[in-house]
Formats: structure tokens, sequence, C-alpha cells
């Protein structure tokens, strides 16, 4: 029973430590393509928008996978 409530809460943590990145994730690249769409760096819907949201996706992946060891057990 302990270890079925232990994998539980492992699988809580880690729900929710994807979830927040995945929310700071979509909150930085929507404020970085608000700033850009509204300096005219490019228009809605081109190229330029999907870069940004993907390279925004890409560090917080590459930073979740690095800050990853401090929030999660690694066991």
């Amino acid at each position: 029973m302990e270890s079925s409530r232990l994998a539980m809460n492992r699988t809580l943590k880690g729900i929710a430590y994807v979830s927040g990145w995945v929310m700071l994730w979509g909150t930085a690249a929507s404020l970085a393509d608000l700033l850009l769409l509204e300096r005219g760096a490019y228009a809605a819907g081109t190229v330029g928008q999907a870069i940004t949201f993907a390279s925004y996706g890409v560090a917080a992946v590459v930073l979740a996978v690095r800050l990853s060891g401090r929030f999660l057990d690694p066991q």
C-alpha cells in the first residue's frame, strides 16, 4: 500500500512539474509574441510567430530537463 502511495505521489509531482513548465512556456512565448507583433517584427500566422513559439518550447524543454533533478526525486 505504501509503495503505491509513493508511486502516486511521484506521478503527481511529475504531472505538476510538466504542467508548470507548459504554463511557463506558453506565458513567456505569448508575451514575447505580443511584443514582436506590436513592434511589427512579423505578422500573425507567419513563420516568425511559429519560430518564436518553437524556440521558447525548445528552451523550456532544455531548462525543464536540466532543473528536474532539483524538483523531482531521482529514485
